[in-house]
Order: structure tokens, then sequence, then C-alpha cells
């Protein structure tokens, strides 16, 4: 006999039997296989700024960092969040008991799930969504009931009937991610104004997924921690990769009130107990970068979206603007196509770039079988040259 065990049982546990390898891994080990531009993984192709980057070499040196940090993430950090909280939304945390750094948002999701659910619980999410979120109330024993974002007149929007229906008394929570990826809305002040009031009549949590923060082109970002009987029954996450583009050093946040916050501590403590301790010195300074930085980032990624939108549609998409992320959500119709993984998988050898099925992102693939997202956080050569590749789609 080799070291194989003879059991008929699987060795993945039944609650994440449904999610095999992350469609990111997928797509970009086809765009290595390949040679294709890979415009399906949410990461920039340049580093962020170089007086950030030298934040954390100096901490690496000066030993900050190098030994386990605290468990709720380093002082300097901690104080770095509530100020920008407050600064920017009014929301005003006590950097010592409602401030928590997790390994990336990914972590801080997961934590704020295993901690606040019981198995059976419903989560109510916006569909579309981010493939973590699936698999995290899985693993927590949760069942996620999907309220889906639908397109309309050029951008996907909420059907806050649609919501209210999804509610039962088995509900938990709400999980709201805006500015909202995949499909790039961003939410509005009236639509998270009724979010709020039906979370208030209904008495459950929220957890939104803020990572996209900064990147609004359209509109503006309203957190809902800030709306009216909100504060108490929120957690907001957030994180520097996308913010910073350094996702690699994966050092992301939670802010809440101090019991929802020692829950997702404690959940959180058993998951990678501490992270990126020279890493969390050197957001903590990118915190505090003037509003020039922010104001910056947004511009240049506004005009990207706007080269790679032109050119998407010139190559023959439907194209859903996005408000804010890093996104694009196509339609693959205009072509006569009606499967968006065989067309994502075909893409590399019929034009040399890679892009998400966006149909991995519903409970019912048929939902958006025709969707495709691209990413445009890449250099602008790059993008003229996957519109340029693309173009042989419109032939």
């Amino acid at each position: 006999m080799s070291g194989m065990t003879s059991s008929a049982r699987p060795f993945l546990n039944r609650r994440l039997a449904e999610f095999g390898t992350t469609i990111f891994a997928e797509m970009s080990a086809l765009a290595v296989s390949t040679g294709s531009i890979n415009l399906g993984q949410g990461f920039p192709d340049t580093d962020g700024p170089e007086e950030i980057r030298e934040a954390a070499v100096r901490a690496l040196r000066e030993g900050r960092g190098n030994q386990y940090p605290p468990g709720p993430g380093v002082p300097e950090l901690r104080a770095a969040v509530a100020d920008h909280q407050v600064r920017r939304y009014g929301l005003d945390w006590d950097p010592d008991t409602e401030v928590l750094v997790t390994a990336g948002a990914t972590e801080a999701i997961a934590a704020t799930l295993l901690a606040l659910l019981e198995p059976g619980d419903e989560v109510v999410a916006l569909e579309p969504y981010y493939d973590s979120y699936a698999a995290c109330i899985a693993m927590a024993g949760g069942r996620r009931v999907p309220v889906t974002l639908r397109p309309h007149e050029g951008a996907f929007r909420l059907d806050l009937d649609e919501l209210r229906a999804a509610v039962t008394d088995r509900t938990r929570l709400l999980l709201i991610n805006t500015p909202h990826n995949p499909t790039g809305t961003v939410l509005t002040r009236e639509e998270l104004t009724a979010v709020a009031e039906l979370a208030v009549e209904r008495d459950l949590l929220v957890v939104t997924d803020e990572v996209y923060e900064h990147l609004v082109y359209d509109g503006a970002h309203h957190p809902l921690a800030a709306l009216p009987g909100m504060r108490e029954r929120t957690v907001s996450i957030s994180s520097s990769g996308k913010t910073f583009s350094f996702t690699g050093w994966k050092v992301g946040w939670v802010t809440a009130a101090a019991p929802l916050v020692t829950a997702v501590r404690s959940a959180k403590q058993f998951l990678t107990y501490v992270s990126a301790g020279p890493f969390q010195y050197a957001i903590a300074e990118a915190l505090r970068l003037p509003d020039s930085y922010f104001d910056g980032l947004r511009a240049d990624l506004r005009r990207k979206r706007d080269l790679l939108g032109d050119g998407l549609r010139a190559a023959g998409f439907q194209v859903h603007q996005p408000q804010g992320t890093y996104f694009i959500t196509t339609d693959i119709s205009p072509f006569g196509e009606k499967d968006a993984y065989a067309f994502c998988r075909a893409l590399p050898e019929r034009c040399g770039v890679v892009a998400v099925p966006s149909s991995v992102f519903y409970d019912d693939p048929h939902a958006g079988r025709t969707q495709v997202r691209f990413a445009f956080c890449k250099k602008d050569e790059l993008l003229l040259e996957a519109a340029d590749r693309l173009r042989v789609l419109a032939a």
C-alpha cells in the first residue's frame, strides 16, 4: 500500500466541496501559460508610493514588527485608521477597543463571519459577489441568500424591495459591498439609508466591505456605519491593498463598536493570530498621506477606466460603466456569445488577453452568463495593447 488512505470519504469537507480553485488563480495561470495580458486578477502592475515602500524598509531595519506585533495590530496603525475614519467620515472609533488589524480584508471577512454566525443563520449578500464571501459563509455554517444587482440604464442597480423580501426570521446579517466588486456600483446615500432602516427595523447586523472606498469616480462613498442606528450594529472592513497598491502586504482592518470588535478578534486570533508586522508601520504612514495622493490615485484610475472602456467598446463589447473599483463589467451578447466562462477560456488563444467570467460570482450562473470582467489597474501601454488585441473581435 502507498501512503494514501482507503477511506471513501472525500478529503475536503462538505461545506467547501463546491469551492475549487478560485477563478483568479485559474485565469492567472492561463495568462502565464499563454503569455497573455492579464486583465483578470485585480492587482496593479506597479508598486505604490516609494516613500511608503521605504517606510516598510525602515521598519524592517529598525526591528519594528519583525517579531509578533500586538494581537489587535500595532498602536500606530490603529491610531492612523481611527484618524482616517474621523477625518474622512466623521466616524469616531477608539483605536484601543474599536479597531482591529487583519491579514487583508479577506481575513477580516472570514473572521467576522466565523465570529458572528451560528450554523443555519442566513446572510443576505449582494450578487454578484466576491468569491470569498460564499466560502466564508459556508465555513461558518451559514446560508447565503443572494440579492441580485441587475443592469439598468448602463449600470447595476440594487432593488430595495427585493432586499426587503430576502430578509426572514432566520436572517442574521446583511453583507454589503460598496463600491461593489465586480460591477463597480456605488450605493447612493438614499439606498444606504434604506438598507440602514431595514437593519434597524429587523434588528440585523451589517458587515460592509469598503476596500474600494478611495476608488470612486462618480458620486461619493458613504459608510453605512455613519447612518442613524448603525454604529452599534455595523462591522466596517477596509484594507490598504487597493488604496496604496501594495496588495501583497495584506494589511486590512475592522472598525466597529467594542463588543463587535471583541467578537471578531476572538475568531481572528485563531486564524493568523498576527501578520505583516513591519508593513503595519508603513501603512500607518500611508494613511496619513495628504489628500493630493488620494485625489491623484482616483484621477489616474478614472483615466484608465475610460481608456480601457473606450477600447472595449471599439472591440464590440457592451460596457457597463463602473462608478468605482478598478473593474469594468462587459456583456458579450453583441458577439453572439452566451457562455462567459467558455468565452474567457478561449480569449487568450483568440486575442492574447485574459479576463474573468462574472458568472462565477453568481449563485445562479445564468444570471451573469454573458458578463465578463476586466481589470484596468494596469499601465497605460498594457491597456492600449490589450484594447488593440481585442479589436480582432470586432471583425
